[in-house]
């Protein structure tokens, strides 16, 4: 898949989990093809060196949103919108890439607590930050949600416990909006899964596992930039595989 160094060009787009990991690096290889990426994540210190890496590059000015999908309220939603509407007045992009792994135990021993943590950041956060961005998102002649699933969101495994779960919903709420949306060809919504990737959150998962096998996150990103180009339009409704 060949990429035009102008395939983004002037697109707004909002990269969740933007300071690290597969976030960092789609949100570098937007602005290399033209983006403005609006970086989100919840350490000002990590984003801020995404942001001065894309300006060392000579890259449009990214802006930063500092949230924690954790504790975040209706209010720190809506002035995200705001900010993004008035600097922008649309988006054309939105990458929802932050998650946590929460345990890796069985339902028997699962912690309450960590099922409601994981489930909030990874699908409930996920929710309410595309409803709050919808209207902006109507705003652009071609615009392109992208929500990361996982191989076991397809598939339901042992010991995966919430973050399974969230998964299948990440899977259905992305499948919910493209149906909703069907008769609007100005926006569109599909899921996509990085599969085995080098990140903080696999060496989490697999603790024990050879990284030499796994891929860099730099090795996925053309899906990830097909998805947010318009060669994706019309294509909505799908979960698609780097791997």
């Amino acid at each position: 898949m060949k990429l035009s160094e102008s395939q983004l060009e002037n697109k707004i787009i909002l990269v969740t989990g933007a300071n690290r990991g597969i976030g960092k690096t789609a949100s570098i290889k937007y602005a290399s093809l033209g983006a403005k990426v609006i970086l989100l994540g919840r350490s000002l210190e990590s984003l801020e060196k995404v942001y001065d890496e894309i300006l060392e590059h000579n890259y449009k000015e990214p802006m930063i949103s500092l949230m924690d999908l954790e504790k975040a309220d209706g209010n720190d939603y809506q002035m995200i919108f705001e900010n993004l509407m008035s600097e922008y007045g649309k988006l054309d992009g939105l990458l929802l890439n932050a998650a946590i792994l929460g345990d890796r135990s069985p339902i028997a021993h699962y912690d309450p607590e960590t099922w409601v943590r994981t489930i909030h950041i990874n699908l409930t956060a996920q929710f309410i930050l595309t409803k709050t961005l919808l209207p902006a998102l109507y705003e652009s002649d071609n615009a392109s949600v992208v929500f990361t699933s996982s191989g076991v969101g397809k598939i339901g495994k042992a010991f995966w416990g919430a973050y399974s779960v969230s998964k299948f919903g990440i899977e259905s709420l992305s499948q919910i909006l493209s149906s909703e949306h069907e008769d609007q060809s100005n926006i569109r919504f599909n899921c996509i899964n990085p599969g085995a990737t080098r990140t903080k959150m696999r060496k989490e998962a697999y603790p024990y596992e050879d990284e030499k096998n796994i891929k860099e996150p730099i090795e996925l990103m053309d899906k990830y930039v097909w998805l947010m180009s318009n060669e994706s339009k019309g294509f909505t409704g799908q979960s698609i595989d780097c791997q």
